[in-house]
C-alpha cells in the first residue's frame, strides 16, 4: 500500500505540474478516498491539501464540485485554508463559494464566525445564502451566532433562513423574536420555519398571522396551520381558516382551500362548496376548490362534486371533476365516485355531449376499478375515436378477460347500432 500511495503521489504531483485537472483529480481520490486514515495519507496530509486546492483554485466549474469531496475527505486540516480563502476579496467568488459551501460540511466551530462575517459585511448576495445554507447546516453548533444577527436588520433575513435549515428546537425562540418583523420576508421566513414545529408556543403565532396585513405571510401561516389538522378541534381550525377562502390574494385563498382539505371534515367540505358554486369566484380558484374537495374524502365532498358539476357552465369545470373522481383512493368512497360518473354519462347534461370530457369520464371509471362500468364503457365505444380508445384503455384496465367475453357476445348482436358495431369490431382488435 505504501508504495502505490507514493507513486500514486508522484503521479498526482505530475499531472499537478501539467495543470491536468481532471488526471490529478483521479489521483486524489484514489489516495484519500480509498482508505482517508491510512497513516502515509496522514502524513502526507500538507501535500495533499495543497495538491487539492490548487484545483479548487485553477480548475473549472464542475471540476471544482469533485474536488469538494475530496477536500471533505480531508478534515479538519482543510478548515483553516479554506477560512483563508473565503476572508480573501480578492479570490475568484466561484471559489469563495465553495470555500463556504465546504466549510459547512464541516460543522466545526471554528468555522461559523468566518462565515457569520460574510453574512455581516459581504455584498454579495449567491455569496451570502451559501454561508447561510452553510450555517444552517452548522446544527446547534451556529444558534447562538445566528441568534446574535438577528439584531441586524442588514442580516436578520439570512439569520432566520439558516436557523430554519438546522430544524432544532432550540431554533424556536430567536424565531419567535421576529415573526412580528417589518420586513415582509422575515415574518414569511419565521412563520415558515415555525410551522415544521409541534410545539405549543407555535400555532398562537400561526393563528395571528392570519391577519396580517402582507399576504405572503397569511398564506405561510395558511399552510402552517393546514399542516396540523390534529388540532382540527383544539384550535377551531375549520371556522379560522374559512374566511382566507375570501382573502384579496387568490394564493391565500388555494392555500386556505388545501389547508381546509386537510382538516378531512364535512364542514371543511361544505365551505369549499359554497366558494366553489359562488359567481364571483375566478375559475383558477375553482380548480383549487374542486382538487380539495377530493382531498377531503368524505361522502359529502363527492356529493358537493356532483351537485357543482350540475350547476356550472363550465366545460373546465366539468372536466376538472370528472378527472379527479378518478383519482379517489378510499376504498370506501371508490363506488360513489364511480357511481356519480356513471350518473353523469346517463344523464342529459350537456357535458355529456363533449368528446374530451366522455374520455375523462372513461380514464376515471378504468382507474376507479368499478367493474359494473363495463357495460356503460362498452356502449361509449360507438363514440368518437378519441373516446372509443380511452373506453377501451379502461376495459383492459377493469377486467380484459370479462369485457372481452361481452365484446365477443355482441358481435352477433343485429340489433346494435352500426356505430356501436364498428367500435366493437375495434375493441377486439386492439385485445
Amino acid at each position: 500500500m505504501v508504495n502505490t500511495i507514493d507513486q500514486l503521489l508522484v503521479q498526482a504531483q505530475a499531472a499537478h505540474d501539467a495543470a491536468d485537472w481532471s488526471l490529478l483529480i483521479q489521483y486524489l481520490q484514489k489516495i484519500i478516498l480509498a482508505n482517508p486514515k491510512h497513516p502515509e495519507i496522514i502524513k502526507n496530509q500538507e501535500h495533499l491539501l495543497e495538491l487539492a486546492l490548487s484545483v479548487l483554485e485553477m480548475a473549472d466549474f464542475q471540476q471544482r464540485w469533485e474536488i469538494a469531496k475530496v477536500l471533505t475527505y480531508l478534515g479538519k486540516i482543510t478548515i483553516p485554508a479554506l477560512i483563508d480563502i473565503l476572508e480573501d476579496e480578492d479570490a475568484e467568488e466561484e471559489v469563495r463559494w465553495y470555500a463556504a459551501r465546504i466549510l459547512g460540511e464541516f460543522q466545526h466551530p471554528d468555522a461559523i464566525n468566518p462565515l457569520v462575517q460574510v453574512l455581516k459585511n459581504n455584498e454579495d448576495e449567491e455569496l451570502k445564502a451559501i454561508a447561510a445554507t452553510a450555517l444552517g447546516q452548522m446544527g446547534t453548533f451556529a444558534i447562538t451566532a445566528l441568534a446574535e444577527l438577528l439584531n441586524n436588520e442588514d442580516t436578520r433575513l439570512l439569520a432566520v433562513r439558516s436557523l430554519s435549515y438546522i430544524r432544532h428546537t432550540e431554533t424556536i425562540a430567536p424565531l419567535l423574536r421576529v415573526v412580528q418583523d417589518t420586513q415582509v420576508a422575515t415574518r414569511v421566513a419565521a412563520i415558515e420555519a415555525l410551522s415544521s414545529f409541534h410545539d405549543r408556543r407555535v400555532p398562537p403565532i400561526l393563528l395571528n398571522a392570519l391577519d396580517d396585513k402582507a399576504a405572503t405571510v397569511r398564506r405561510a401561516a395558511v399552510l402552517g396551520l393546514g399542516s396540523r389538522p390534529d388540532l382540527y378541534a383544539e384550535l377551531d381550525l375549520v371556522r379560522r381558516l374559512q374566511p382566507r377562502l375570501y382573502d384579496f390574494s387568490l394564493e391565500v385563498c388555494s392555500a386556505a382551500a388545501i389547508a381546509l382539505s386537510r382538516m378531512g371534515s364535512d364542514d371543511a367540505a361544505k365551505h369549499l362548496f359554497q366558494v366553489l358554486i359562488s359567481p364571483h369566484t375566478p375559475i383558477i380558484l375553482q380548480i383549487e376548490i374542486i382538487r380539495a374537495l377530493i382531498w377531503v374524502e368524505t361522502r359529502s365532498s363527492l356529493e358537493y362534486l356532483q351537485q357543482a358539476f350540475n350547476q356550472s357552465k363550465s366545460e373546465t369545470v366539468w372536466q376538472e371533476i370528472v378527472t379527479v373522481l378518478g383519482r379517489v383512493e378510499k376504498p370506501q368512497l371508490t363506488t360513489p365516485a364511480a357511481e356519480i360518473l356513471l350518473d353523469i354519462l346517463q344523464s342529459q347534461h350537456p357535458a355529456t355531449k363533449i368528446a374530451s370530457i366522455k374520455s375523462a369520464i372513461a380514464l376515471s371509471l378504468g382507474q376507479l376499478g368499478y367493474i359494473q362500468a363495463i357495460e356503460t364503457l362498452i356502449l361509449l365505444l360507438a363514440s368518437e375515436p378519441q373516446v372509443r380508445l380511452h373506453a377501451i384503455a379502461a376495459l383492459k384496465k377493469l377486467s380484459p378477460e370479462v369485457a372481452w367475453q361481452k365484446l365477443q357476445q355482441l358481435t352477433n348482436n343485429p340489433s346494435l347500432t352500426a356505430d356501436l358495431q364498428q367500435g366493437v369490431a375495434i375493441a377486439l382488435a386492439e385485445w
